[in-house]
């Protein structure tokens, strides 16, 4: 019954649903088949080239293998090997340490850097200046680690600078002391990763709306206030992607300390990709190599999904 205006009620849309035929019911199925067809080469490559040897990885794990021959099970002892073995536990240590270098690093600075780029470059002078950031970003790990063995040496340039401004008893062989070959790697690491944060930053911070930063300073806000209060909510998912990268590179990282240090001196800068290289092929110890693999995987996952979860969400 309409009511007394002659209209009908509001509020649902009393129109009934197409029943779906067997002929929409066919052209979505051959829709989603296509849509499949088009997906199966990167699934069936991703199974081949990730899936397999991830498996194949777990299963060495828990045997005592040496590569050639028969292999002997050896259930969870690989893993309670890495567990206990103090020496793989300082190799495991040394690449948590350089999260601070590889990521926390590259983030500060690059945020800094960024504001910087941001408020004093515009036009072609800002290509050129992101274009010299982004630079050792595009150089391969193993010229940059060559470059810097080169100036970290005893007679390099760095040492050679601290001589002429009469620092003579500071300098040293940074890549070869024990105290200071750890942080020397992480410079390094640092100064490469630093140019792909703050380009990433920048790409942000131009997508931020110039009346939140109008809003800002009406209220007073200066410009620590206005950064604080602005741009650092605004970069949460640009933040989380540059930690989550260079975490990964922390954990992950082999070139540079292989080029630099080759883990040395002693097990100093030795980190978890090199061990897991020469437990494999000098050594013999597949298994040991794989657990140290599969650690390192969980590893990685207990930095980055956390840091997922909190980046993830719509900016303010």
């Amino acid at each position: 019954m309409t009511s007394a205006l002659g209209s009908a009620p509001t509020g649902q849309d009393h129109r009934a649903r197409p029943i779906p035929t067997r002929a929409h019911r066919r052209r979505w199925a051959r829709a989603a088949g296509t849509g499949w067809l088009y997906v199966l080469p990167a699934l069936v490559m991703y199974a081949v080239f990730v899936l397999r040897p991830l498996a194949l990885t777990v299963q060495y794990s828990l045997y005592d293998w040496n590569g050639i021959g028969v292999a002997r099970w050896a259930g969870l002892d690989n893993y309670v090997t890495v567990f206990t073995d103090s020496d793989l536990l300082k190799i495991i240590s040394n690449a948590i340490i350089l999260i601070v270098f590889f990521s926390l690093v590259p983030v500060a600075l690059g945020l800094l850097v960024a504001s910087l780029v941001r408020r004093i470059t515009t036009g072609a002078f800002g290509t050129v200046v992101r274009t010299i950031l982004f630079l050792p970003q595009v150089i391969p790990l193993v010229a940059a680690g060559i470059a810097w063995s080169w100036l970290l040496s005893t007679n390099g340039l760095v040492n050679q600078v601290l001589r002429a401004l009469g620092l003579g008893g500071v300098a040293r062989a940074w890549l070869g002391d024990f105290d200071t070959a750890l942080p020397a790697v992480g410079v390094i690491g640092a100064w490469v990763l630093l140019g792909l944060c703050t380009i990433l930053l920048v790409t942000g911070m131009s997508k931020i709306d110039p009346a939140l930063y109008e809003a800002a300073r009406l209220d007073g806000a200066g410009p620590v206030r206005e950064f604080l209060a602005v741009t650092l909510p605004s970069l949460r998912q640009e933040i989380g992607v540059c930690l989550t990268v260079t975490i990964i590179a922390a954990l992950a990282s082999f070139d540079i300390v292989y080029i630099s240090t080759s883990g040395g001196p002693g097990l100093q800068t030795t980190v978890p990709g090199l061990e897991i290289y020469r437990l494999a092929f000098s050594q013999r110890q597949v298994g040991l190599a794989s657990a140290l693999a599969v650690v390192l995987m969980l590893l990685v996952l207990a930095f980055v999904l956390p840091i997922q979860r909190l980046t993830r969400g719509e900016k303010p």
